[in-house]
C-alpha cells in the first residue's frame, strides 16, 4: 500500500476530523481512509442496485434493457 502526507491543514479541519473519527471510535488516520475512499468511490447506479436487490440471487429473474451511453444536455 502507498502512504499519503497531507501538509497544511488547517486547524479547523485537524479539529473536525478528529471529533469525527472519536465518534466514530476509530483514529484519525482510519477516519481519513474512510473519507477518501468514500470521496473516489464510483456512485452506485440504479441499475446496479435494482439487480442486487431484484437480482437472480435474490430469486428474481430481471432482464435490464442495455442503452448505450448518452452525452450529456447542453444548455448553451
Amino acid at each position: 500500500m502507498a502512504n499519503l502526507s497531507i501538509r497544511k491543514l488547517d486547524d479547523d479541519t485537524i479539529q473536525r476530523l478528529r471529533i469525527r473519527a472519536a465518534h466514530h471510535q476509530v483514529s484519525m488516520e482510519e477516519e481519513a481512509r474512510r473519507i477518501l475512499r468514500q470521496a473516489v468511490t464510483a456512485p452506485k447506479r440504479l441499475g446496479d442496485l435494482s439487480v442486487r436487490f431484484f437480482g437472480a440471487e435474490s430469486g428474481v429473474e430481471l432482464e435490464l434493457p442495455q442503452h448505450a451511453p448518452h452525452d450529456p444536455l447542453s444548455f448553451a
